[in-house]
């Protein structure tokens, strides 16, 4: 065991940039929360108004799905595509990917 405490856990795999009011996005919650339970993934939902880069990258895009930090989706969400994108390795997320940093959902 390390004298630095507990690992901490890894980020959600999943992250979903979303925003409020948005049909899309409620679809691809819906999706995203499925398929996640079903393989025993964490998930995040980050608000792409909330920060002006993300608003900059993906406003027009949204709902955008990132998987280990990485865009996978955007406007729909394939339950069978993000089922396989989970089923490979966990990567490392590049440096500033969105998310990450907030309580995941499982």
């Amino acid at each position: 065991m390390s004298q630095d405490g507990p690992a901490a856990d890894p980020p959600p795999r999943v992250t979903l940039v979303g925003r409020e009011h948005c049909h899309l996005c409620d679809d691809a919650r819906a999706v995203v929360a499925a398929v996640c339970a079903d393989v025993d993934e964490t998930w995040e939902e980050v608000d792409v108004d909330a920060d002006p880069d993300l608003r900059a990258r993906w406003s027009e895009e949204v709902p955008v799905t990132l998987v280990d930090g990485r865009q996978h989706d955007f406007w729909r969400v394939d339950p069978t595509r993000l089922r396989s994108a989970l089923s490979a390795p966990r990567r490392e997320r590049p440096p500033g990917a969105p998310g990450g940093d907030s309580t995941p959902r499982p």
